[in-house]
């Protein structure tokens, strides 16, 4: 970490475990990647390089489930699995090592990235990249539940903007903000939104796997008219738009994501 840390005018800290399955079936992976691994790389930057700037990628699953909505930066903070409890503790050593020794950190809680670039393999990580392989491999997207819980989404350029804006402010330092989008949507709706962008498919809605229904959330989407008035970001993207993006791009490249891709 010494040689990684040393020089650098700016650290984006985007390393974690994402699975919140994994972290239920692992927690102690769970717990040095999140929570031991993030004190590891702030006491490198603290020895090393006290001026670097940090900006980390946080979540939203440690809000858990939402008492108000959309939920801003002051909702409770009530993790449902041992990723959003480790998530926590990673963002907090950051603001602490922000006010304690002045190492510059900002915190962004993501809500749901996705674009280019996500796992599409299996459904470990996020659930719309295994629903865009299975759409380019013409098999069903399986919704749980009753289809109707609401989610926001942030198209991955979105997401780099945010992380550059809070890079490049000293206004920041020391703050945590949601990101957000202003078009919510229930499951359903983005299963329908993904056929269409894809230009066809289906979906079926099936019963929540036990091990999923233990850590679902229900209903979510963020305010984020925080980092909206302080860094003047928003997101530009639309979900439709994002989407077909997104689908394009794993048409083309699917062989370099999963065994045998093909595009449908």
């Amino acid at each position: 970490m010494k040689y990684l840390v040393k020089n650098q005018d700016y650290l984006f800290n985007l390393a974690g475990q994402t699975s919140h399955l994994d972290s239920m079936e692992n927690p102690y992976p769970d717990l040095e990647i999140n929570a031991r691994s993030q004190l590891s790389i702030l006491e490198a930057c603290r020895k090393h390089n006290p001026g670097v700037k940090i900006v980390f990628a946080s979540t939203r699953q440690m809000y858990g489930k939402p008492q108000y909505l959309p939920v801003d930066e002051k909702h409770p903070l009530h993790p449902v699995d041992v990723n959003g409890v480790n998530k926590m503790a990673g963002e907090w050593y950051h603001i602490v090592y922000n006010d304690a020794y002045r190492i510059r950190s900002t915190v962004l809680r993501l809500t749901n990235t996705y674009g280019p670039g996500m796992r599409v393999k299996d459904a470990r990580q996020t659930f719309l990249g295994i629903w865009v392989r299975r759409l380019i491999e013409g098999k069903p997207l399986l919704v749980y539940g009753d289809g109707k819980q609401v989610r926001d989404f942030n198209y991955v350029d979105d997401v780099v903007d945010a992380l550059c804006a809070a890079a490049m402010s000293d206004d920041a330092n020391g703050e945590i903000f949601n990101l957000g989008a202003d078009d919510p949507v229930s499951l359903k709706a983005a299963a329908e939104l993904l056929i269409r962008a894809g230009g066809g498919g289906t979906y079926e809605i099936i019963p929540f796997p036990a091990d999923r229904k233990a850590i679902d959330i229900g209903d979510y989407y963020a305010d984020y008219r925080k980092i909206r008035s302080k860094l003047f970001w928003k997101p530009i993207v639309s979900l439709e738009e994002g989407l077909r993006r997104t689908v394009e791009y794993y048409r083309e490249n699917s062989g370099h994501y999963w065994e045998n891709g093909h595009a449908a």
